[in-house]
């Protein structure tokens, strides 16, 4: 009893024991007012009291019944944490300086690595650094995506990173650096969105550091971020989706969510349905997580898609409103119109395997038959369809890392949130990234048509998220069974895969697969052991799941290491240490098409090119090999029936005119000398009328797409043979 409430007591007791005479009338020994007005607060506190217990009955009782229903405090089996940790709450706590000096540390280091030495690669894909070149010298070229300043013909992709490299030419001057600079700065705001979104559902910085270092040491991620293709800004603003998804999931944020599909309507413009691969997982979790009522989500979803529709559809409206007679042809579209190439050559012709990638002509002249090519690592094309299509080649070194421990991570969220509410945070974004990553890997996998082995970089961000948000989820239960038990099965998957791909490539530091699987089974081993012994302190159960996320990351760091300072240049690059060249029948077929992207041009016809002054400097067969004279001259050239040759321009009459209206200088032919292992006693392969050109001599060959063209040219000029190039002069008088 305290010295208060016993002296009250002992007044009482007092007044009490007085005698009669000076007791309170009535039998009040406060009297009667005073004893009245007491009464009345207690009563009205006690109805207070009984007021608000009742309402807050009744709020109990209206989750219960209502399963869309918010709950105002949702319970879990977590530690005790930071509130921005229990409730996965979309505001975090200050950093701390230690927090703030890694997240510095991961971007500066990102940066640094992904930055140096950049111009290592040159031109990058030649056919894209055209386009950037022609971008920063012509506004029109820019807005377009054109190939080439004379805006005859763009690339086969949107124009998005061509807007991006293309006014760092104009800023900067058209060179390697301003072209791939804005590439590898890309790669440091995708690792900061990773690291927002993990950071914020999960309230710990440390997952979000994690994931973020995950997705910087992936090779692919090494290789596309310093390379000049659209993948990298796709990537970037498919992240940004997921991230804006993240941040609208805690309040069901309107606002948050169309600001998501505006990121990805420009991921569309990006790659097209590639970049909205990612729609299908973002829409389903907010319609499973956002805490309002299934009205209301649905609704939102509608105002994201209006958002995606109006960011991306303006250029599309573009294309259509703009006549078309003074803009850049649409490669690749059949009719010149954008929706054709997006359902056509860059959409389910590619699932479906019906875009010809080696076009009209890989057609070989009669008595002439191409023999099977090895593609080892199929870097692209020849992987075929398959559940292990991104587990083998080249695949499987650029991105399947760490997919077996990101499928197990989305299992193990999964199941440890399982009781949690339906608004859950923590696995609402278990969802976003777990669906992302089955969604775009099974569309991989039944792709029949052309793929790149780089295609997976899609894919990267989602299995760094996954990492990130089951390690928290294990480390908050690292004193359970479950987050020692599930942390070894994570090692395990990370570590003994690491072994198998480094297996693979046996001659590139052989002892570093042995010691990652060394050092994996041993903290999967000492976790196992802590978990049958539950005495094991947390400290030490900590300690054996650091060194094990260690030895999970190391292989993919390694080999990201290691594709970091090689040149990466074409249209298939690879990743991991420089391999060695091939031998026999399978190098001479690669010596010889590696003619046909351009390669190296004789002096003569450079000199010619630059000394012309019409619109274009030449027309030459293929967008690649029009790009790489491009870069070499530094003049306009046209590239006849795209990048496949199979585009209907120019046509003859339109070809006809340029010749009459002095557009164009030049008319050029590769001639190719066919190695004796391709004759054939009967021609298999070109179809009856569809021989190429007369050549120079037998056993060359002239691959052209629009024989209708070379036949008229051929027939009214004369060549000269400069290097591999029959050169035809269209300013001479014709014959």
């Amino acid at each position: 009893m305290t010295r208060r409430s016993w002296a009250r007591w002992s007044r009482s007791s007092a007044r009490s024991s007085d005698p009669p005479h000076r007791r309170r009338p009535h039998g009040y020994p406060c009297g009667r007012r005073r004893f009245t007005s007491g009464l009345t607060a207690d009563c009205q506190e006690t109805s207070s009291l009984l007021t608000r217990s009742v309402a807050r009955l009744a709020r109990v009782t209206a989750t219960s019944a209502e399963p869309d229903a918010v709950p105002s405090a949702p319970q879990t089996d977590d530690p005790p944490v930071s509130g921005a940790a229990r409730t996965g709450a979309a505001d975090l706590p200050p950093a701390r300086h230690r927090e703030r000096l890694g997240l510095a540390a991961l971007l500066l280091g990102t940066a640094a690595a992904y930055l140096w030495n950049i111009t290592v690669n040159g031109m990058g894909n030649g056919f894209y650094a055209a386009a950037t070149w022609s971008g920063a010298r012509d506004w029109k070229a820019l807005l377009f995506g054109s190939l080439d300043p004379g805006n005859f013909i763009t690339v086969d992709k949107p124009p998005v990173s061509q807007w991006v490299m293309g006014l760092s030419g104009q800023l900067f001057g058209f060179s390697s650096a301003s072209m791939l600079v804005p590439q590898a700065l890309m790669a440091v705001a995708t690792v900061a969105l990773l690291y927002g979104a993990v950071t914020r559902v999960t309230g710990n910085r440390s997952a979000g550091l994690l994931a973020g270092f995950a997705f910087a040491v992936t090779p692919v991620v090494a290789m596309m971020f310093r390379f000049n293709n659209p993948d990298a800004v796709m990537v970037l603003l498919m992240t940004a989706g997921a991230y804006c998804t993240v941040r609208a999931l805690p309040k069901a944020s309107v606002r948050w969510l169309a600001l998501a599909g505006v990121a990805l309507g420009f991921a569309f413009l990006a790659k097209m349905l590639e970049g909205l691969m990612v729609l299908p997982a973002l829409g389903l979790a907010y319609l499973v997580v956002a805490p309002t009522t299934l009205r209301h989500r649905l609704a939102h979803l509608l105002a994201a898609a209006v958002a995606l529709v109006v960011s991306s559809g303006w250029y599309v409206l573009l294309t259509i409103l703009w006549p078309a007679s003074s803009r850049p042809y649409l490669a690749g579209s059949a009719d010149n119109t954008f929706m054709d190439l997006v359902l056509g050559y860059n959409g389910f012709a590619r699932f479906l395997g019906q875009n010809h990638q080696g076009g009209k002509r890989f057609q070989l002249p009669a008595g002439y038959e191409m023999p099977h090519m090895p593609n080892p690592g199929n870097a692209f094309g020849s992987a075929g369809a398959g559940p292990t299509k991104l587990f083998t080649g080249e695949i499987g070194f650029e991105i399947s890392w760490l997919l077996p421990a990101a499928l197990l991570a989305f299992a193990l969220v999964v199941f440890a949130r399982g009781r949690a509410p339906r608004t859950d945070l923590r696995r609402g974004a278990a969802l976003v990234f777990g669906l992302w990553v089955l969604i775009d890997g099974i569309a991989f996998t039944v792709m029949k048509g052309g793929m790149h082995a780089y295609y997976t970089l899609a894919i990267a961000p989602a299995i760094a998220a996954l990492l990130g948000l089951a390690a928290h989820e294990l480390w908050v239960r690292r004193g359970d069974a479950f987050g020692r038990i599930g942390s070894a099965a994570l090692i395990l998957a990370g570590g003994l895969w690491g072994f198998v791909l480094l297996q693979r490539n046996s001659g590139w530091l052989p002892w570093l697969r042995w010691v990652i699987a060394a050092v994996a089974v041993a903290a999967a081993l000492g976790l196992v052991v802590a978990a049958l012994r539950r005495s094991t302190r947390n400290r030490m159960v900590g300690m054996l799941m650091a060194v094990g996320v260690l030895a999970a990351l190391a292989g993919s760091t390694a080999y990201a290491a290691a594709t970091l300072p090689r040149p990466h240049t074409g249209g298939s690059p690879s990743v991991g240490p420089a391999r060695a060249p091939e031998s026999g029948q399978a190098s001479e077929l690669r010596r010889q098409l590696n003619v046909f992207g351009g390669g190296a041009f004789d002096p003569r016809l450079l000199d010619l090119l630059r000394a012309t002054n019409t619109r274009w400097s030449a027309a030459v067969d293929r967008s690649s090999n029009a790009a790489e004279l491009e870069l070499s001259t530094r003049t306009p050239v046209i590239a006849i029936g795209g990048f496949t040759s199979d585009d209907p321009v120019p046509t003859l009459d339109e070809f006809q005119r340029m010749v009459r209206d002095h557009e164009v200088s030049y008319y050029l032919v590769q001639e190719l000398k066919l190695p004796d292992s391709w004759k054939t006693a009967t021609n298999k392969n070109a179809p009856p009328g569809n021989s190429t050109p007369t050549a120079s001599e037998p056993g060359t060959w002239r691959p052209v797409g629009h024989r209708d063209i070379a036949d008229w040219v051929a027939a009214h000029y004369t060549p000269v043979l400069l290097g591999n190039y029959a050169v035809y002069d269209l300013t001479a008088p014709p014959h």
